[in-house]
């Protein structure tokens, strides 16, 4: 933990080791950490709030809205508890995969004549090799923001970046990284592949099975920036648990995980199965009496 002092009123804000930005808790006061920004921990870009604190509580409100299996007293009852803009720390990665993969793939041919039915398989193996470029493949720098939460929010549009300058904290929250660059490499060489892979998968029309053999990937002319996307959060609190709510501050795209009444659920399951059974004795009495 670090202790500041605010510049308006001189109170002490204890804040801890990776804040950047909050408010005063005397005064309210938007203070800055400015060491935490400065050096080697300025960032390259941010990309600047284009949403507000009342379009994510109304994207709340809209989450909620139509959602099957959802406890009447939760919404009834559920009550919003925190909701903050933060600034959340992320490494942008821009490489150049090289790719060599193999595929077996089926197409099928099929005919009749008056006795007999017939199927036809041809199968081929296939070989891609190629180069796909990446830019700005993010990768959260936070420990406090679970990465699958960051990751659903996405994308931002890294076109509306701007070059950092400590303005654009005011009124928000942000963090310094402490996931470090190289910390972050591995789960941005996992995203990268898994696009390569898929792209060049995609390249394998026409046919109608596909099956991936064997591939490999080399990363060349890699490179990296540090930069600050705007996210909202709202943790709801319900029966004495806190459900956390995610919003892209650029986009609007909204997550979260809303409690289900595994009863009604179970229920609405059953009927359906009993409805496809009667279904299925009315085809068989159906049948049985032609």
């Amino acid at each position: 933990m670090s202790v500041y002092a605010c510049k308006s009123c001189g109170g002490e804000i204890v804040a801890d080791a990776t804040t950047g930005a909050t408010s005063c808790p005397y005064c309210g006061n938007q203070v800055v950490m400015q060491g935490q920004f400065s050096g080697a921990l300025k960032p390259d870009l941010v990309i600047p709030f284009k949403l507000d604190k009342k379009a994510a509580k109304e994207a709340l409100k809209k989450h909620f809205k139509g959602k099957k299996f959802v406890p009447k007293a939760f919404l009834a009852e559920n009550k919003l508890d925190e909701i903050k803009g933060v600034y959340v720390p992320h490494w942008l990665f821009s490489c150049d995969a090289v790719v060599n993969a193999t595929y077996q793939a089926e197409k099928y041919r099929h005919w009749s004549d008056s006795k007999n039915n017939y199927t036809e398989t041809t199968a081929f193996n296939i070989y891609r090799s190629g180069s796909i470029g990446f830019d700005n493949v993010p990768v959260d720098g936070s420990t406090k923001m679970p990465d699958d939460l960051m990751e659903s929010i996405e994308p931002f549009n890294i076109n509306e970046a701007v070059p950092f300058n400590t303005a654009y904290l005011a009124g928000y929250l942000a963090d310094k990284y402490d996931v470090d660059v190289n910390q972050s490499m591995g789960r941005a060489n996992e995203r990268i592949q898994a696009s390569a892979l898929d792209a060049f998968e995609d390249t394998v029309e026409g046919y109608n099975a596909v099956t991936p053999m064997q591939a490999a990937m080399q990363v060349a002319n890699g490179s990296y920036k540090y930069a600050l996307y705007p996210v909202w959060i709202l943790n709801v609190k319900w029966k004495g648990q806190n459900h956390t709510f995610a919003m892209n501050g650029q986009t609007g795209k909204f997550v979260g995980n809303i409690p289900t009444e595994e009863k009604k659920a179970k229920l609405i399951g059953g009927l359906g199965g009993a409805a496809v059974g009667a279904l299925i004795y009315i085809i068989i009495n159906i049948i049985s009496s032609l």
